[in-house]
């Protein structure tokens, strides 16, 4: 017998099993009204009212639904009520510009856009049907009313479109089904041994990737979603100690301001010997792995994958062998990309890019066919990664091909860095590349050519911040004498990267 996998699954069974339990805690503090602490019972509801309210609005199964939310129980719900009854979810950046928010959402053809009350002010110049701001839940869910069944579940239809920076200026936008979503949250969760025992804070942002597959897994085996709209090592901590948190998933930054509000907090670190927490984007040194381990008594898991891979390729996470090593050997170890994930097949080109095969892989990229082809070649997916397997078989990431910088987490394309730097008068070169940071993982790093006419550093970041979202401004410019080219003109940036990560 036949019956489709779709992210429905998850919440359905989560009412089924646990409805009168709490499902999860909104962020208290927000600039709209926060949804407390429904249970599953009550977010099913929500999700079902969402849908309802869809319908209302006579959006068709397939048509998108794009929402621009810091972390919120409404976008949650979104997650559901949106992908659970046909439609596709669009969950888009909300540190992005205007302009990148206009062009994902006109990309996508989405028909009704959803908008966190702490930027509302981007609708205005959006030209959608719908346009409303969360918070104003008259408009976000339609109560009491049952929505209309998804006539023709299909797991192999879109459930989400997630934009995602690349090589070039203009995001792509990645296709993930159900099918995709559904068996990547499945091995996550096995990998991570999630339960009903869990209690997780997303101090990762649930656009990014699908929040990796965490928001379906843990409502699925019924675990509690603790909201995190801001990122604060502090903060962090507190709701480990107040909330019981077992489990977080975050890049490198985040164990940094983890691990220095340590150093300031009074008494025992809360969630000793009790808290997973699960990092990528770009592999933490050794010495933070092995602080992690040691001053917060926290277990480190890394796992290396992309948003076209839903996000999941390889996991590392401690094993019995190693229980008897020095911490700083565990650490290193701990270091490397990781194996394939159950389902996953990895392997590496002749010249040295990371190839992956998986259920989890992307369906295509929106409105791209091109770029589809291209991506998948030969039945493999091209990371645009460079790496290597090792003599133990994990992967081990070397370089990123498509030089892309992954700086807190987020993709920053150097060619859209470059872009905004030459508008500048005073710029004749540039070349935008990532180097190494503690912090970051990657510090976005301009290597500028200029006219002599005397421009400052300062004055160059200032005119990026009119021009990129945040976390994409450069935060460090270097003057230059030229920049190493070909014969044919081409940049030469493993040229530049190597002093900076020669080491």
């Amino acid at each position: 017998m036949y019956y489709p996998l779709t992210v429905r699954d998850f919440l359905d069974r989560a009412a089924h099993v646990y409805p009168d339990r709490v499902a999860v805690v909104d962020e208290p503090e927000q600039p709209g009204p926060s949804l407390g602490e429904p249970t599953y019972r009550e977010l099913a509801a929500l999700a079902r009212a969402q849908a309802a309210k869809l319908d209302q609005l006579d959006v068709p199964v397939g048509g998108r639904v794009a929402v621009i939310s810091q972390n919120s129980a409404r976008l949650l719900t979104s997650f559901f009520g949106v992908s659970g009854w046909g439609r596709v979810l669009v969950p888009v950046n909300f540190r992005l510009t205007q302009p990148e928010i206009d062009y994902i959402v006109r990309h996508s053809g989405a028909s009704v856009v959803y908008a966190d009350a702490s930027c509302a002010d981007v609708l205005d110049t959006l030209d959608v049907k719908h346009k409303f701001v969360l918070g104003d839940d008259e408009d976000l869910f339609l109560r009491d009313t049952e929505p209309r069944d998804w006539a023709a579940p299909d797991e192999s239809a879109t459930a989400s479109v997630n934009y995602t920076s690349g090589t070039t200026a203009r995001p792509k936008g990645v296709q993930l089904t159900h099918r995709n979503l559904w068996l990547n949250s499945t091995v996550f969760g096995l990998h991570t041994t999630i339960s009903d025992r869990d209690v997780y804070l997303h101090t990762l942002p649930m656009f990014h990737a699908n929040g990796w597959g965490m928001p379906y897994g843990v409502t699925g085996v019924g675990g509690r979603h603790i909201v995190l709209r801001q990122i604060d090592g502090a903060e962090i901590l507190r709701r480990v100690e107040r909330h019981g948190v077992t489990l977080m998933c975050a890049a490198p930054a985040v164990l940094n301001a983890v691990l220095d509000a340590a150093a300031d907090w009074e008494g025992e670190i809360p969630g000793r010997d009790r808290v997973r927490i699960v990092c990528a984007g770009a592999p933490p040194p050794t010495r933070t792995i092995e602080r992690v381990m040691g001053e917060l008594g926290w277990e480190f898991i890394q796992i290396y994958g992309l948003t076209e891979t839903s996000p999941l390729v390889t996991v590392n996470r401690g094993r019995e062998e190693w229980d008897d090593l020095e911490p700083t050997d565990r650490a290193r170890r701990l270091g490397r990309a990781g194996v394939p994930a159950l389902g996953v097949r990895v392997d590496v080109d002749v010249d040295g890019e990371v190839l992956t095969a998986s259920n989890h892989n992307l369906d295509g990229y929106w409105d791209q066919p091109e770029e589809t082809a291209k991506a998948q070649a030969g039945g493999w997916f091209h990371t645009g990664d460079g790496g290597y397997l090792d003599d133990k078989g994990y992967l081990v990431i070397s370089d990123r091909k498509k030089d892309v910088i992954i700086s807190g987490g987020e993709n920053v394309s150097s060619i859209e860095v470059e872009d905004v730097i030459t508008s500048h008068q005073a710029v004749r070169e540039v070349a935008v590349i990532g180097i190494p940071d503690a912090k970051w993982g990657e510090l976005v790093t301009a290597l500028v050519v200029t006219d002599g006419s005397g421009v400052t550093a300062e004055e160059l970041i200032a005119h990026c911040r009119t021009r990129l979202a945040g976390f994409k401004t450069p935060k460090r410019v270097d003057f230059v004498e030229s920049l190493p080219r070909t014969a044919t003109g081409k940049l030469q940036k493993f040229k530049l990267r190597e002093p900076f990560w020669r080491e």
